[in-house]
């Protein structure tokens, strides 16, 4: 990826302008806009500099250094957001954000494009982070000119940095073409969900030596071809870490163990916003439904009881004399409702 211009100098340059760098924008698929005020953007705080967007080499580096790499979904403008204010090192537009963020039944559902929507959205939230996303079912498989195709219009429109795809050496031509062709590839081995009719259900893999070894072979095959990382998913974890030590890439893991080079999770279930079926990795670090489901009712009660809003505090002031003369117009105009 090209970043050949600080985000910093041209803001300066240009104050008038949210700008990303036009060699930015050619690969992130980012346009830039005028800036404006309202109640959702605070202009004292896009004064801020921003800081300078994560790149390939920041990862590396965290691998070299042996720094556990944190990786997180988001599926949208504030979950990119909020990823980015964590300072998660990569974020992955997952397509489990077809069951956690649009309630289908399985992450085969969705199509190109809505994750394009959505990586398009998260890019936003997150102009420096360095995103992944994932190519859905069915947009990759038919043919290596389909998957050139569908990753050529991930990136130049949702402007990711590196997309992700599932599957084991059988993938190994496809990570080649992408990655000669500058498209960094993440890899997806152990369990692949989009795959789970095939391995029937969503079940550990790499349970015995044998099936182990299978894995072992997809990720060196990967590592041969390109891959720049790979997501090791439900393996036994003794298992994760001879395969973690076997490669030369990091492997994010989840439901593999600590000992992998990173994690990632989806951002809605570790937040408690999902009300699905729980994995066994899981750890829920928020109670999200719980606590916002209680926000709201309170938001309710509070309307009926007309406590919401407060003369004062959520309202806007005007001249008393401004009022006395609007009062006298209405008067003087209208005739109020019998009803009222």
């Amino acid at each position: 990826m090209i970043r050949s211009v600080s985000i910093r100098a041209l803001r300066q340059a240009t104050p008038l302008l949210r700008v990303v760098p036009a060699a930015v924008n050619a690969s992130r698929g980012i346009h830039a806009t005028p800036a404006t005020r309202s109640h959702y953007n605070d202009p004292a705080g896009s004064a801020t500099p921003a800081p300078a967007p994560k790149t390939l080499a920041d990862i590396h580096k965290l691998y070299r250094n042996n720094t556990p790499i944190t990786v997180l979904t988001a599926h949208d403008y504030i979950s990119g957001k909020i990823a980015s204010a964590a300072a998660v090192d990569m974020i992955l537009v997952g397509d489990s954000l077809s069951m956690v963020a649009l309630g289908y039944t399985n992450t085969n559902e969705i199509e190109l494009d809505d994750m394009i929507h959505h990586a398009r959205a998260v890019r936003r939230g997150s102009p420096q982070g360095f995103i992944v996303a994932d190519l859905p079912f069915g947009s990759y498989e038919v043919s290596t000119e389909q998957a050139l195709a569908a990753a050529f219009r991930m990136v130049k429109r949702a402007g990711v940095d590196a997309i992700k795809f599932e599957g084991g050496k059988e993938n190994a031509t496809l990570v080649r073409q992408l990655t000669q062709r500058g498209i960094p590839v993440m890899g997806h081995i152990g369990l692949t969900p989009q795959r789970a009719s095939a391995l029937s259900g969503f079940k550990v893999q790499g349970k015995t030596a044998a099936t182990a070894a299978l894995i072992l072979e997809d990720a060196l095959a990967l590592q041969q071809a390109g891959c720049f990382s790979m997501v090791l998913e439900a393996v036994p974890a003794p298992v994760a870490e001879i395969i973690t030590k076997q490669l030369r890439v990091p492997i994010i893991g989840i439901g593999a163990g600590p000992h992998t080079s990173g994690q990632v999770l989806v951002q809605l279930d570790m937040l408690g916003g999902f009300d699905g079926f729980t994995p066994r990795f899981l750890k829920k670090y928020s109670n999200y439904l719980d606590i916002n489901t209680k926000a709201c009712a309170t938001y309710v009660n509070e309307v009926r009881a007309r406590t919401f809003p407060e003369i004062g505090t959520h309202t806007y002031p005007i001249k008393d004399a401004e009022l006395v003369k609007f009062k006298q117009l209405v008067a003087e105009k209208y005739q109020t409702p019998d009803d009222h």
